[in-house]
C-alpha cells in the first residue's frame, strides 16, 4: 500500500458530493476549475446563499464560547456586522427592497432561535480543527472533510448529538448523505460516540427535528462509491452535465463564457460573481 498523503489525496465532502450526484459538470466548475486569469476557484452569489452564509456565521459562532456567554450579546447585532460582507451586489441583490426582505427574514430566524434557544443553551463540543477530516480509505487514498454546524454534548451519557441548521424553505431529502456524511466524520474526528442527528430549520420551527440515521457501515459504504466515482472522473478528466445544461451547472457555465459579474472574494478565496439581476416574481394567473 502506498504511503498515505493528504496532498496528492482525493478530498471530497458532503457539499461536493452533493455537486457531484446532482451533477458532474457542476462538480467540476465548483471544486476543480480555476480562472485561468486570476487562479481562483469560482461561484455564483444568490439572495438565499447570502441568507445562509449570514445566519450560519452567527449561529456557528457561538459554539466557541462558553455557554453562559453566547446570548449575552444580541445576535441581531452580530448579524448586522456579518450581513455588511454580504451588502448590494455582494450578496446578489436585484434591489434594496429584495436585500430588506432577505435580510429581515435572517433577523426573524436569529429571533426565533434567541427565544427558544434550546440545545444552543447547552454544553457543546467543539472539533479542533480547522477543518475536520479522516481517510475514509487509505487504500483509495481518500479523504473526507466537512465542517459541522453543532454538536451538542450530553453530560449524563457522555455522547453529541448533531445539528444542522437549515434556513431554506424545503426541507432535506430522505435521500441526502448530508447527516450521515456528519455521523462519520464526528466519529472519526473526536472521542464521544454519536447518539443522534437534527435538522433544525430555523425560519419555522422553535427545535431542531431528529432524523432517522444509516448505521454507520452502510454510509460508509454509500459515501465511499461515489467518492471513488468522483476520484475516477478527476484522473480521466471526464465531467460531463447528462443534459448539456442542467439547473446544477448553467449558471456557473455563463461565469466561465465571461457572462457573470465579478464582485468580489469570499473568506476562502474564491471569486464571487453575480448575473444579471432580477427581482423575484410571484406567480400571478394570467386570462389571455
Amino acid at each position: 500500500m502506498a504511503k498515505k498523503d493528504k496532498f496528492s489525496a482525493t478530498w471530497v465532502s458532503h457539499s461536493s458530493i452533493s455537486d457531484y450526484l446532482k451533477c458532474p459538470r457542476a462538480y467540476y466548475l465548483k471544486n476543480v476549475y480555476k480562472d485561468p486569469k486570476t487562479g481562483h476557484k469560482v461561484k455564483v452569489m444568490s439572495p438565499a446563499l447570502a441568507l445562509g452564509g449570514a445566519v450560519h456565521e452567527v449561529l456557528e459562532g457561538l459554539s466557541v464560547l462558553p455557554r453562559q456567554d453566547r446570548f449575552r450579546d444580541s445576535l441581531i447585532e452580530k448579524f448586522d456586522v456579518v450581513w455588511k460582507k454580504f451588502e448590494g451586489e455582494l450578496g446578489g441583490f436585484a434591489s434594496d427592497k429584495q436585500e430588506s426582505d432577505y435580510k429581515k427574514r435572517g433577523q426573524d430566524m436569529l429571533r426565533r432561535v434567541m427565544k427558544s434557544p434550546g440545545p444552543l443553551s447547552r454544553l457543546a463540543v467543539k472539533i479542533q480543527m480547522d477543518l475536520p477530516y479522516y481517510w475514509l480509505s487509505e487504500e483509495d487514498n481518500i479523504i473526507l472533510c466537512g465542517l459541522i454546524d453543532w454538536l451538542e454534548y450530553d453530560a449524563d451519557d457522555k455522547s453529541v448529538h448533531i445539528i444542522d441548521f437549515k434556513t431554506g424553505k424545503n426541507q432535506e431529502s430522505e435521500e441526502s448523505l448530508q447527516l450521515p456524511i456528519y455521523r462519520l466524520l464526528v466519529e472519526n474526528c473526536q472521542e464521544w460516540p454519536v447518539v443522534g442527528a437534527s435538522y433544525w430549520y430555523v425560519a419555522y420551527h422553535d427545535e431542531p427535528i431528529e432524523q432517522i440515521l444509516p448505521p454507520s457501515v452502510e454510509a460508509q459504504e454509500k459515501v465511499l462509491k461515489v467518492a471513488r466515482d468522483i476520484k475516477l472522473a478527476r484522473q480521466i478528466k471526464s465531467f460531463k452535465c447528462k443534459t448539456d445544461g442542467c439547473f446544477a451547472c448553467k449558471e456557473l457555465e455563463l461565469v466561465v463564457a465571461g457572462k457573470g459579474k465579478l464582485v468580489g472574494v469570499d473568506d476562502y478565496g474564491a471569486d464571487i460573481y453575480v448575473l444579471e439581476k432580477q427581482e423575484e416574481q410571484t406567480k400571478q394567473s394570467v386570462i389571455l
